[in-house]
């Protein structure tokens, strides 16, 4: 129990969470904001490897950092595109056109990685992003080591979450959002249009989720391999339900499961790790999240209109 406490209680520990939790979050409030306008986007998972290779190649092939997470971004919004085209104006089946676009992401991936470097036997390396401490901050105790020194793209990751909740909640535009979910027939009668208004929530939730994925290669780590996101986008679409599809409760959510696979880790480096099979932690933080999960969901409110297909004038 002292061996617990004093891993909950070091800076270390919380700094491993932060940079953990920093894909999902970007992820999860691509899949929040999709969700919100009444698309389920179960293309994440595809469209995060996606986003894992483009930014990576690009930073491979000369580009700079930030032009490589732009890039990355606008890989997923290609993504994005073709599942808010088939499911929005076209009224397929959101759960049949996810799984396509995860599966079209992923092999697309594959034949690019392929074609661009049909040699290699182990991904090339490349200048990641580098720690950044925050002037003043970084010097606080604890909360200066986990916070404030991290790299840009974990700072971004926490501005986005706060950009998503100021947008869909102090603005017309995400109220126009969050009535395409709930109500798009009152969207229609104010002379809004509710495709639109999908199909724009569904590509920038995608490219925010690509974004996560780049995070992977530019960040967290410094090359490319398929095996990489290893699931991350199904836990994110978990995490949104967590959340009951608000931002600040998903963001919450991403840092717990963040810190639940940080503490597996952990543990195994301790007396506890010799007597139980490794196997036992690496399933630690998904057996509390699913916990959660129930607990959490069961008063969540889901959007009215989510998965409703929407044709102009009908009610």
């Amino acid at each position: 129990m002292a061996e617990l406490f004093d891993i909950l209680l070091s800076a270390s520990f919380w700094a491993a969470a932060i940079r953990i939790a920093s894909p999902l979050i970007f992820a999860t409030m691509g899949e929040l904001i999709c969700e919100r306008a009444g698309v389920l986007n179960l293309g994440i998972e595809g469209i995060m490897v996606a986003g894992a290779f483009a930014g990576w190649m690009a930073v491979y092939s000369g580009a700079d950092l930030w032009t490589g997470v732009a890039i990355a971004a606008m890989a997923g919004m290609l993504f994005g595109l073709v599942h808010a085209t088939l499911t929005v104006p076209f009224g397929l089946s959101q759960h049949v056109v996810g799984l396509g676009v995860t599966l079209l992401a992923t092999s697309a991936t594959y034949f690019a990685y392929r074609v661009a470097l049909p040699e290699v036997s182990s991904p090339p390396r490349i200048e990641a992003f580098q720690t950044y401490e925050v002037p003043l901050l970084s010097d606080l105790p604890l909360v200066g080591e986990a916070l404030f020194s991290q790299t840009p793209l974990t700072y971004l990751a926490f501005i986005v979450a706060i950009l998503t909740a100021l947008v869909l909640y102090r603005t017309p535009l995400g109220l126009a959002v969050r009535a395409a979910g709930e109500n798009p027939s009152a969207v229609e009668a104010q002379g809004l249009s509710v495709t639109g208004l999908r199909m724009g929530a569904v590509i920038v939730g995608s490219g925010l989720m690509a974004v996560g994925g780049a995070f992977l290669t530019m960040s967290a780590f410094n090359s490319f391999f398929f095996e990489m996101v290893n699931g991350r986008g199904w836990i994110c679409i978990a995490l949104v339900v967590f959340g009951a599809w608000r931002p600040g409760k998903a963001l919450l959510g991403a840092l717990l499961f963040a810190a639940f696979d940080a503490l597996q880790v952990r543990l195994q480096q301790t007396p506890l790790g010799a007597d139980i099979p490794y196997q036992v932690f690496l399933m630690l933080p998904y057996i509390l999240s699913i916990l959660a999960l129930v607990v959490m969901s069961r008063r969540a409110e889901v959007p009215a209109a989510l998965m409703v297909p929407y044709n102009k004038g009908t009610r």
